[in-house]
């Protein structure tokens, strides 16, 4: 499964807000931290302003801030909300064109593990995820190495040792 950039970027902006209770972030500065696009983390914020996370001001001073305490933040409702349609394939999407769509065992099985990686989510608050406001005040800094995904491989996919 894979989130949009729009629910990558609305999670960071949630972070870097929570590292600063009490003050204002600029979109230009979370842009420059997280080197993404400011149109787009502009959008983000937008949307995030409409669904009453962050409190965000227009104008010279203006920025954004958490509107909630961070635990009433909960991730599975976040994602929820930023994600267009979780079309994890291509029958879960409005323009579907499977023939075998009305046969297929498929669509089950992938509702299953949505509903599983949303149950995790649900799990969680934002307050359970921030991060302490100094690390964010290096920008620049090189990215960690990938963290994830970490599966295990499959049983029936591990070799008998000899």
């Amino acid at each position: 499964m894979r989130l949009t950039k729009f629910s990558d970027y609305a999670l960071r902006a949630l972070l870097l807000a929570a590292s600063r209770p009490g003050e204002r972030v600029t979109v230009n500065e979370a842009a420059q931290i997280y080197g993404i696009s400011h149109m787009h983390l502009k959008k983000v914020v937008k949307f995030l302003s409409s669904e009453g996370y962050l409190d965000a001001t227009r104008g010279h001073h203006g920025g954004f801030a958490l509107a909630l305490p961070p635990d009433s933040i909960n991730l599975g409702a976040l994602i929820r909300k930023s994600e267009p349609d979780f079309g994890l394939v291509e029958c879960f999407l409005p323009d579907n064109t499977c023939p075998i769509t009305r046969s297929c065992g498929l669509a089950g099985v992938f509702n299953d593990s949505l509903a599983a990686f949303l149950a995790v989510l649900d799990r969680y608050t934002l307050a359970d995820i921030m991060l302490p406001r100094k690390r964010f005040d290096s920008p620049g800094m090189p990215p960690y190495p990938l963290r994830g995904p970490r599966l295990p491989p499959h049983p029936a996919s591990r070799k008998p040792k000899p």
